[in-house]
């Protein structure tokens, strides 16, 4: 068998920086206590090596974090979230993405306007419940989370029944395709043509979609490595479906398909939050 991998994979630069926030910051912990608010990662066996040194996820902040740190995920929090973790004594690290952290501040910008929010999006994912957080509703009359180009239709086609002259701005995650955020554009620009679309979208992800299309063209049949809970390697799986051709999601070796060790051919791309020594594991496997 011919195993390709795709020619971009595996961590982008947002989730290698969080990690390594985390790993150098349990190196100097000195008995504090480490914490993150929400996984740091959308990847298991990543959680379970940052557990082995002593790094606790946790969903809700105790009420007493003196002596503590806390480490804000890839994918943000909101600044309420921020100033509640300082205000229970806590020492924080900030290893938000940086290009999450510039789609916070751009949300922010758009809502003291006063404009009109749209956010492409998965409404509970992580990464938009923290931009969410920079919308201030004092400012903006309108806010709405939207996961296709249908329900962005129907949701500007309410706000032109309630302001048509509203101005408008449309923000995505960074890990939605091109595809999928040009599309809910144009649903939204029936009702209000003069929509300010932001530029969101994270390069990793592109080059990742774009490195995948291109493997497709020369495989049987494609390994998309990672996580279930990862939107953008979700993503990925999705590209690949379009293909017609045979893919699978596989969070380990494990979970190859039997099938696949038939093909002559086999892709192996990954998303942002996999580890490099899982996509290794995945490529022996197929070989073997």
């Amino acid at each position: 068998m011919k195993v390709i991998r795709s020619k971009v994979l595996g961590f982008c630069m947002g989730v290698r920086r969080a990690v390594e926030f985390a790993c150098a910051e349990a190196k100097q912990a000195y008995g504090r206590d480490i914490y993150t608010l929400g996984s740091l990662v959308h990847n298991p066996r990543v959680l379970d090596d940052l557990e082995k040194l002593g790094i606790i996820t946790i969903d809700e902040l105790p009420s007493k974090l003196e002596g503590s740190s806390v480490i804000i995920r890839a994918h943000g929090v909101s600044a309420a979230v921020e100033k509640d973790i300082r205000g229970r004594g806590a020492r924080i690290k900030d290893a938000t993405c940086p290009i999450v952290k510039a789609s916070q501040i751009e949300a922010e910008k758009f809502s003291h306007a006063g404009y009109c929010l749209f956010i492409a999006g998965e409404e509970n994912h992580a990464e938009i419940e923290g931009i969410l957080g920079y919308v201030q509703s004092s400012f903006t009359p309108f806010c709405v989370v939207v996961g296709s180009a249908q329900e962005a239709g129907k949701a500007a086609k309410r706000l032109f029944s309630i302001n048509r002259g509203a101005k408008t701005a449309l923000l995505g995650q960074t890990t939605i395709s091109e595809k999928e955020y040009q599309a809910i554009g144009e649903s939204i620009k029936v009702f209000f043509p003069n929509l300010e679309i932001a530029n969101t979208i994270c390069a990793a992800t592109k080059e990742r979609q774009c490195a995948l299309r291109e493997l497709l063209d020369q495989v049987d049949a494609v390994v998309i490595a990672g996580c279930k809970e990862s939107a953008n390697t979700r993503r990925l799986l999705a590209i690949a479906k379009e293909s017609g051709k045979p893919c699978s999601l596989a969070e380990s070796a494990d979970e190859i398909p039997s099938a696949f060790f038939a093909y002559e051919s086999v892709g192996i791309s990954a998303g942002a939050s996999t580890p490099d020594y899982v996509i290794d594991e995945i490529e022996k496997r197929l070989i073997t």
